[in-house]
């Protein structure tokens, strides 16, 4: 009975060290998505109210949580039974990818003249509504999503040919690590004016070392979130642009010559581009016809 009980306790030994192995290799093969993940969810995770900052970080996290618990054993039964669709899936979800980081640099081409022309207030984290909070909470879990479901699919890839145990495994400490690593930084990013305060108030006098490092970290964050705003808008299209390139079989052989990140970009600024215009004529469409 003894001898049984320290064969199971091996068996879960060997286990735990294979999947401890093999997750290292698909740390690593996620590594760059995994990068893209925190620009562009710090980038969706600032601009809030101090207060709200974290409730509302909280309520992202929950929603990266929810989105790992659904797609984890869709991606087992897909990659099992139709892993046809999986490919099917990452491309639409290159699409509002692409769709969402090209509505963003038109945003930023055309929206100053927009500003300038208009004498109303221009809505801040100040005065920020309770429905644009959730609006932009959503707007978040559904990047996160996708996301999500390229990070679990390059996981997936590097241990397809492990038996499903061990798949399960590694694919879950990939994901768990995806949304709490990724999201730790962010809470660390957006608050680090709070943490600039409190070492400016530790002591007294201004020349310390604390207060030189409070004021850089207090002075720093407005343009951390500028550039992780660009940051996370560029990532959205490499992103998007990697997984056309990576899944459409003509597109993967043209211009093999063009360095990839310049091609994954042009790839997905052009399809966020088409998918910019042909929405916007679907709405105007749509309000011809009320």
């Amino acid at each position: 009975m003894a001898s049984g009980f320290f064969a199971v306790l091996d068996d879960i030994a060997a286990l735990m060290d294979d999947v401890a192995t093999m997750s290292k290799v698909a740390t690593k093969k996620t590594a760059g998505i995994l990068g893209d993940d925190l620009a562009v969810n710090a980038e969706k995770a600032t601009g809030f109210v101090a207060s709200r900052e974290l409730p509302v970080l909280w309520a992202i996290i929950k929603g990266s949580f929810l989105n790992k618990l659904i797609i984890l054993p869709i991606a087992f039964l897909l990659s099992a039974y139709v892993p046809a669709a999986i490919t099917i899936i990452l491309i639409l979800g290159g699409v509002y990818l692409a769709y969402e980081g090209a509505e963003k640099i038109i945003g930023f081409l055309v929206g100053h003249k927009k500003e300038d022309a208009k004498s109303t207030t221009v809505s801040t984290p100040q005065n920020q509504t309770p429905e644009l909070e959730k609006k932009k909470i959503r707007e978040a879990i559904i990047t996160d999503f996708i996301l999500s479901v390229e990070i679990v699919i390059i996981a997936l890839g590097t241990v397809v040919e492990q038996p499903l145990k061990i798949q399960i495994g590694v694919v879950s400490v990939v994901a768990l690590l995806a949304t709490v690593g990724v999201y730790g930084i962010v809470a660390l990013i957006v608050r680090m004016d709070d943490y600039g305060i409190r070492l400016i108030n530790w002591q007294d006098g201004d020349d310390g070392l604390s207060d030189k490092i409070g004021r850089f970290l207090v002075n720093a964050l407005p343009w951390v979130i500028k550039g992780l705003s660009v940051i996370g808008t560029l990532a959205l299209l490499l992103v998007s642009g990697g997984i056309f390139n990576h899944n459409v079989e003509f597109v993967h052989h043209l211009l093999p010559d063009l360095p990839v990140l310049l091609k994954d970009f042009i790839l997905g600024l052009l399809v966020g581009m088409a998918a910019v215009l042909l929405l916007t004529a679907i709405k105007k469409l749509f309000q011809k016809s009320q």
